[in-house]
C-alpha cells in the first residue's frame, strides 16, 4: 500500500507548499516570444461612460493576446496616435512604428447597466478592415466580452479558433485559522475565481465534464478518498465512488457518459470505466504493478494511462472496450500525468531525469517528445481547448503557482498569486452556446 500511495499522490502533494491566501490569481509575461507578430491595442473609447465600467477591454485583450505565444502586443507608450474608428487610421505612422496589425474599438451605453463593445481589427499593410463587430453586453460580462474579442482577433489573424473565453479550475490551500482546500475556478487569466467546495481534508483531481457544467473530483472529506460529480450550474453534488481503498483520478469521457478512474477495490490500482448515471462499473486494466491517471483519446476510443508495470512510470494506452495495454513512451525514466491534445495528436506529460521534472509533448504520430519546460519541478499539464497552450503548475520560491506554455515552447506566462498555493489545474472546454 507505502507504494501505492507513493505513486498515486507523492507527486501533487509533494509540490504543495502551505501559505496564508489573500490575493486573487494575477498575470505576469516572464518570456518574451521571438518571432511573434506584432499588433497595436488602441485604448477603446470609453468617454461616455468611463466613470461606469469596471474592466478597461483594451488592457484585458493586450494581457490576452500577449499571452498567446503568437502575438506581441505594442506599449501604450510608444503608440503614435489613438484613434477610435479606421477613417482616423494614419496608415504610415503604424508602419513605421513597426506594427502589422491595429485594433481600434469604443464602448457605448445603450441603457443602464446594457452595453456595446464596437471594435475593428485592421491590416496595416494592406491598410483594410480585416474584421469589425459590435458586441452587446453587461457590466458584469465585460471581461468575458473583451476575452471574446480576443478570440475573434486572434481565430482572424491565426485561422485557429482562440480560448481565452474558456475557463480554469484549479486546487488552492490555505492556511489561517486551519488547513483548507478549495476548489476554484476561474476566467483564462484568473480573474472572476469562484469557489465551487471547500474543504479541512483534501481535493484533488479535478476535472471538467466536456459541456463545463460540471466538475468531477476526489475528496478525502470522509477520511478515504471518494469521488464526487460537483453540477456548477445547479451546484448540486453526487457521490460516484466509495470503494474501499483507492478511488481516485476521475476523467470525463467525450460524450460525458462515463468516467474512467483509478480502483483499487480489488487488490490492486488499475483503471475502470462508471457510467455516471447507471454507476454500472467495467474493469479495464489488470496488473499487479499500478496504473493511474487515465485520460480518454480525442475520440472516446482508448485510454492513455500512467504506469510503472514496466518497472518505471510510463505512458500505456488501452482501448476503451479492453485488451492488452500498450506502451507508448520509451524516451526517459519517467513519463506520467499524461494531456491529450483535443486533435489527438499529442499528449502533454510531466517527464522526469535526474530528479528533475519537466513539462513534455509528444508527438503520437512520430514518437518525437519535446521538452516544453526548463523548471525543475513542474506537474498537472493540461491543453487548452485549442491545443495550442497547455496550463501546468510548478514550485517557486516553496510556493504552488501556475503556468501556460505555448505548445512550441516559446512563450510563456504565470498566473502569480503572492500569497496562496495553487494546484492540479485543468483547463476547461469551450462554453457552450446560450
Amino acid at each position: 500500500m507505502n507504494r501505492l500511495v507513493k505513486i498515486l499522490f507523492s507527486l501533487p502533494f509533494l509540490m504543495l507548499a502551505f501559505s496564508p491566501l489573500n490575493a486573487a490569481l494575477t498575470i505576469e509575461i516572464s518570456e518574451g516570444t521571438e518571432g511573434a507578430l506584432p499588433i497595436a491595442i488602441v485604448p477603446f473609447d470609453t468617454s461616455k461612460v468611463a466613470s461606469k465600467l469596471s474592466a478597461d477591454i483594451a488592457k484585458i485583450v493586450t494581457n490576452d493576446l500577449n499571452r498567446s505565444g503568437v502575438l506581441t502586443v505594442l506599449s501604450r507608450k510608444s503608440l503614435p496616435s489613438e484613434p477610435h474608428f479606421s477613417n482616423q487610421v494614419k496608415y504610415p505612422a503604424w508602419r513605421a512604428a513597426g506594427q502589422d496589425y491595429l485594433v481600434v474599438g469604443r464602448v457605448l451605453e445603450k441603457a443602464t447597466g446594457q452595453y456595446e463593445v464596437q471594435f475593428q481589427l485592421l491590416d496595416v499593410l494592406k491598410q483594410q478592415q480585416l474584421i469589425g463587430y459590435s458586441l452587446q453586453t453587461t457590466k458584469r460580462k465585460l471581461r468575458s466580452s473583451a476575452h471574446e474579442i480576443s478570440d475573434l482577433i486572434y481565430q482572424k489573424i491565426t485561422g485557429v479558433r482562440g480560448a481565452f473565453n474558456t475557463r480554469i479550475a484549479y486546487i488552492r490551500v490555505q492556511q489561517n485559522q486551519g488547513r483548507k482546500y478549495i476548489l476554484q475556478i476561474a476566467d483564462t487569466d484568473g480573474f472572476n475565481a469562484q469557489t465551487v467546495l471547500e474543504s479541512d481534508e483534501p481535493l484533488m483531481s479535478p476535472t471538467w465534464s466536456p459541456d463545463g457544467d460540471s466538475l468531477a473530483y476526489v475528496s478525502f472529506e470522509n477520511r478515504r478518498s471518494e469521488i464526487f460529480i460537483q453540477h456548477l450550474s445547479t451546484a448540486k453534488r453526487s457521490k460516484i465512488t466509495a470503494f474501499k481503498g483507492i478511488n481516485s483520478a476521475p476523467s470525463w469521457s467525450p460524450d460525458g457518459k462515463s468516467l474512467a478512474l483509478v480502483l483499487s477495490k480489488d487488490g490492486d490500482a488499475d483503471i475502470y470505466l462508471i457510467n455516471v448515471e447507471t454507476k454500472r462499473l467495467t474493469r479495464l486494466t489488470r496488473h499487479r504493478g499500478i496504473d493511474t491517471e487515465p485520460v480518454w483519446s480525442d475520440k472516446g476510443q482508448s485510454i492513455i494511462f500512467t504506469s510503472d508495470r514496466g518497472g518505471s512510470p510510463q505512458i500505456y494506452e488501452v482501448a476503451a472496450t479492453g485488451g492488452k495495454p500498450r506502451r507508448i513512451t520509451f524516451e526517459g525514466q519517467y513519463n506520467a500525468a499524461p494531456s491529450i491534445s483535443p486533435d489527438g495528436k499529442y499528449i502533454a506529460m510531466v517527464y522526469g531525469d535526474a530528479g528533475q521534472y519537466k513539462i513534455a509533448q509528444l508527438e503520437r504520430d512520430t514518437g518525437n517528445l519535446t521538452l516544453l519546460t526548463d523548471s525543475s519541478l513542474d506537474e498537472s499539464p493540461s491543453f487548452a481547448p485549442n491545443g495550442k497552450m497547455v496550463l501546468y503548475a510548478s514550485t517557486r520560491g516553496g510556493n504552488g503557482v501556475l503556468y501556460a506554455v505555448s505548445v512550441d515552447g516559446r512563450g510563456k506566462h504565470k498566473l502569480s498569486d503572492q500569497t496562496g498555493d495553487i494546484r492540479e489545474p485543468v483547463w476547461g472546454p469551450y462554453k457552450r452556446k446560450q
